[in-house]
């Protein structure tokens, strides 16, 4: 145990790091946004219920090229992990290219049929944010896949300091972007007018732009394990694309329709009116900064569990995913339960509003009672992907997204009145409903036959 503890902290750390800087830059991000006004911190939040679901479907098709790397680098065979990271870097590009044109080119009809029947001023907000981030979409698929490969080759560190960097210039950017500059001595002037919600969506795709940059570099230079050369020269390999979109295939449909899902749930919480769209938003930046250390150890738990199944332990693998889940279920209790009783300090950082400030308040304090399930909602089938078993956790996760979250959600928020909580509470009952089945997976043991890339002799 002791051993698997090592092993698992050394890789988990630096990610935990990365994922501290990702979310409270994110948080930053929101705080200065919402003191544009409840309206702009709304606009930013209908936008991001649509990235998101991109950034999770690149997110969920490199898990693919991780999976795939973590086995061959369990094997041994370094010059397959760098074919296979080439192969699934090439991949993403081609698709992400795609899904951008086509989101460009239906962007209106979109937000006129998902948020027509928001306020106008946030409609407006929308239109812009969403015009300016949706042209990233390249950037990050790049930046996904490629730290996805690092972290599969066992590189946790070089993808933490990329991410780091990114989300220090998105925000000193996003600050002067959105309110403007102005100094004046005997040397210099500088004058930057703010731009306000375009200045917060230009912050972000610049710091996106800078972080693709460098960690293509890395790649170019090679890092520790992983190495691009001659990218001019490339052909689709069939032998190596197989076991990427095998489980990177599954792996974003599950990410599509649970997005979709929660797409759907942005919908009708958007019928509830400017105040509920603005503290799901505050809610939703809240509870992700408490889940920090469960959305490390699901990272971890992938490249983790890969490279043990590519080694041939399976019982290892297993062991390390039991550690896994209790240790993020330890640390997300502690931390729902500090949660609690700052509740209305967290949510006053975000909005001077009271009616948004109380409504996500008591949102907060639901969440600490139910955060001890996300880890065997999410850690327990992050694992589960790395052993190459991603359609049982697709077709479960789908299931509990449309059947708890969507439906019963919209039963309890809207049928029965309950409002932005009764769609929160139909979320929780999703978790428990998905980690129940999940822990029945991994007990059973039928996740361990499946096979992601053969042995090599």
């Amino acid at each position: 145990m002791k051993l698997i503890k090592k092993d698992v902290l050394k890789l988990a750390m630096p990610i935990l790091w990365e994922q501290v800087f990702v979310m409270s830059m994110g948080m930053i991000n929101t705080i200065m946004a919402g003191n544009l006004g409840k309206e702009a911190v709304s606009a930013i939040g209908m936008v991001n219920s649509i990235n998101n679901i991109f950034i999770a479907f690149f997110s969920a098709l490199s898990v693919g090229g991780t999976v795939v790397v973590a086995q061959f680098i369990g094997q041994g065979n370094i010059k397959k992990a760098n074919a296979s990271a080439k192969q699934a870097l090439y991949a993403s590009i081609l698709l992400s290219l795609v899904i951008t044109i086509i989101t460009w080119i239906f962007r209106y009809p979109v937000i006129n049929i998902l948020f027509g029947s928001a306020e106008a001023q946030v409609i407006s907000s929308v239109f812009i944010y969403l015009a300016i981030t949706l042209l990233t979409y390249p950037l990050m698929s790049i930046d996904l896949v490629a730290k996805g490969v690092l972290r599969g080759a066992g590189d946790t560190k070089t993808p933490m300091m990329i991410t780091i960097y990114m989300n220090i210039v998105n925000v000193v950017l996003s600050y002067v972007l959105i309110y403007g500059i102005y100094i004046n001595n005997t040397h210099f002037t500088v004058n930057i007018a703010g731009m306000g919600i375009t200045g917060a969506a230009l912050g972000i795709a610049i710091s996106r732009a800078l972080g693709t940059f460098i960690i293509m570099y890395i790649l170019l230079r090679g890092s520790r394990i992983i190495k691009l050369t001659k990218l001019t020269v490339f052909n689709f390999d069939k032998e190596l694309l197989n076991p990427i979109f095998n489980i990177g295939i599954p792996a974003s449909i599950e990410s599509l329709l649970f997005n979709c899902g929660k797409l759907i749930t942005q919908i009708y919480i958007v019928s509830m009116g400017t105040v509920a769209i603005a503290s799901n938003a505050i809610s939703d930046s809240i509870a992700s900064m408490l889940n920090i250390p469960g959305m490390a150890l699901s990272i971890a738990a992938t490249a983790i569990v890969g490279q043990k199944m590519g080694k041939g332990k399976s019982d290892e693998a297993e062991s390390s995913l039991k550690y896994l889940v209790l240790f993020s279920t330890l640390c997300l209790t502690i931390l729902g339960l500090i949660s609690a009783p700052l509740s209305t300090f967290l949510t006053s950082l975000y909005t001077s509003s009271m009616d948004v400030i109380n409504l996500s308040s008591n949102l907060i304090k639901i969440n600490a009672l139910f955060i001890i399930a996300w880890s065997c909602s999410f850690v327990l089938p992050a694992g589960l992907k790395g052993a190459g078993d991603v359609k049982y956790t697709m077709i479960t996760a789908v299931i509990g997204m449309w059947i708890f979250r969507i439906t019963l959600g919209y039963f309890l928020g809207i049928t029965f009145g309950l409002g932005l909580i009764g769609v929160w509470l139909g979320m929780y009952i999703d978790w428990i409903v998905r980690g129940a089945l999940y822990l029945i997976r991994l007990k059973n043991g039928k996740w361990k036959n499946h096979v992601v890339i053969k042995a090599t002799s």
